[in-house]
Order: C-alpha cells, then sequence, then structure tokens
C-alpha cells in the first residue's frame, strides 16, 4: 500500500482494474483505526486489488473531486469508475465484503 498524489492516483484507478482508495488525514483518529485494517486487506487482496491512501490535507484537489467531507472515506474504483463508497470506521468484514461484491 502506498500513499499518491494527484498524477499517481489517476494513473492508478486508469490502469489497475481495482482500486481500494483510503481518503485520510494524520490527524484523524477514526482513520488511524482503520489504517491497520486496510494494511491487511492490502496484504490480504494483493492480487485482486491495488489499495492506495490519499491525505486530504495534502491532496485539496483530489478531496474535492471526489466530494470528500468526512474521513476516512474508502471508495472503491473498478475500471477507473467509482463503484461504491464507504464514509467512516469500517470493521474489517464490512471493507471486505465491499470489495467481494464488486470482484
Amino acid at each position: 500500500m502506498r500513499e499518491v498524489n494527484h498524477q499517481q492516483f489517476h494513473e492508478v484507478i486508469e490502469k489497475d482494474q481495482m482500486v481500494l482508495v483510503d481518503f485520510y488525514a494524520s490527524w484523524c483518529g477514526p482513520c488511524k483505526m482503520m489504517a491497520p485494517i486496510i494494511e491487511e486487506l492490502a496484504v490480504q487482496l494483493e492480487d485482486k486489488v491495488t489499495v492506495v491512501k490519499v491525505n486530504v490535507d495534502e491532496e485539496h484537489e483530489l478531496a474535492m473531486e471526489y466530494r470528500i467531507s468526512s474521513i476516512p472515506t474508502l471508495i472503491l474504483f473498478k475500471n477507473g469508475s467509482p463503484v461504491e463508497v464507504a464514509v467512516g470506521y469500517r470493521p474489517k468484514d464490512a471493507v471486505l465484503r465491499m470489495i467481494q461484491q464488486h470482484s
């Protein structure tokens, strides 16, 4: 799992079939709670999903483009288009189900 900037973000979602994007901020408590879950899923599902992080404090344009108003926000992209959005803390099984529904 890696953090991406605006340019890298668009390259990743266009290139990879399925991408889970974690919009977060370093000061956000629920984001810190989600971090280990997202990291586990990145390893567990590395063959199926590319997982990236976007820091909303550093990437204002992306946050505005995807209308991120609360964090953490997870957006699942398939073939370059968003297919599902989850706002707020989610347990691992909920995030896993979200991904599996679109596999």
